[in-house]
């Protein structure tokens, strides 16, 4: 997991586009949000959807340093927040099974 977040770490993006991603993700639900764009099916886990997202989200910010003409800042807002989104899942996730500090493991 730290290998993800590693890289999520490592993005820079126009403060505006992250501004606007870290709002959105407020009400980002997985189930309405990823089939649109990751194709609907079966919702992969947190890990591996976050894993296709950045993919995506790294086509569309190749398309935008080459201002190219087929990008759609909306797309890629609408895939920075279900990133963020996930990402606040994952990293809640990761916490919740890390023991917490002073507990005694079972015997």
């Amino acid at each position: 997991m730290q290998d993800i977040f590693s890289r999520l770490n490592a993005l820079h993006r126009p403060r505006l586009m992250m501004r606007a991603a870290r709002i959105g993700a407020q009400e980002y639900h997985r189930t309405a949000h990823l089939p649109r764009l990751l194709g609907y099916g079966a919702l992969p886990r947190h890990g591996a959807a976050l894993m296709r997202l950045m993919d995506i989200e790294s086509g569309l910010e190749d398309q935008r340093t080459a201002s190219d003409a087929g990008y759609s800042l909306i797309r890629h807002v609408d895939v920075l927040i279900a990133m963020v989104g996930e990402a606040r899942v994952l990293r809640a996730a990761q916490a919740g099974s890390a023991p917490k500090p002073g507990a005694h493991p079972a015997t």
